[in-house]
């Protein structure tokens, strides 16, 4: 963690400082507005950055991205390596379009090689808020705390009807089995709704899963290709 997050998390500072964040917080989601505006329809892939090429998890990400890439959809993801490395290459080698939004750690996270567009963040709030925006569907592909964190809250955001029912697909029902059964339990304890885990598809078939997001992403929100939005070059925008 940076000295300034950590400052930032010690608790109520000067008011100038409170402002001063807010600023730097309101420009860095401007920044990533202008930034993604033209990237079109997307699906993101949340994922690891530790599983690497030739893990069976490397290439179930890889083909999965690049079957959801051939139904139009952008692929975006956290930007770094292991499986979100795995989603961008998928959309990119099957010839569609592969984005980003990296946030700068000290270890581990670095844009990967097969982005066509890429943004970097500084806060994981500001970068859960761009995968959110863009994005018509979510899938899950094996992680740790902050796969399940970006899961957890795209879910929570569709139960609450803070976003609308996009479809949250679980790929891996091996690696994901201990976290469904306890899901179950939560359903058992009465602490989410018994109809709560028809938000979500656990699978491991590409087929079932693109079948999905065509029904509930292309369907239920009638995406169609659009004219594409110009960029303003009096704004410097670039599509």
């Amino acid at each position: 963690m940076k000295e300034a997050e950590i400052i930032f998390l010690d608790g109520p500072h000067s008011r100038w400082k409170e402002f001063k964040f807010t600023v730097q917080t309101m420009m860095e989601l401007i920044r990533g507005f202008r930034a993604l505006h033209f990237i079109g329809p997307c699906v993101t892939v949340f994922g690891s950055a530790r599983f690497k090429d030739g893990h069976p998890y490397y290439d179930m990400t890889q083909k999965l991205s690049a079957a959801i890439s051939k139904l139009g959809f952008t692929i975006i993801t956290g930007g770094g390596p292991g499986l979100m490395e795995a989603a961008n290459r998928g959309a990119k080698e099957a010839g569609g379009r592969s984005v980003g939004c990296n946030i700068v750690l000290p270890v581990e996270q670095h844009p990967n090689p097969y982005l066509d567009k890429w943004i970097n963040m500084k806060h994981f709030f500001v970068r859960k808020v761009l995968l959110v925006k863009y994005s018509y569907a979510f899938v899950v592909m094996p992680g740790g705390y902050g796969t399940l964190d970006e899961y957890f809250e795209a879910l929570t955001l569709i139960q609450t009807h803070k976003i609308k029912d996009f479809p949250v697909i679980i790929f891996g029902k091996e690696y994901h089995k201990d976290l469904l059964e306890h899901i179950e339990q939560m359903k058992k304890d009465k602490t989410i709704d018994a109809t709560d885990t028809r938000l979500f598809l656990v699978t491991d078939d590409i087929d079932e899963a693109v079948n999905l997001i065509r029904e509930k992403s292309i369907g239920q929100f009638d995406l169609r290709p659009k004219q594409a939005i110009k960029p303003f070059k009096f704004l410097l925008e670039r599509g």
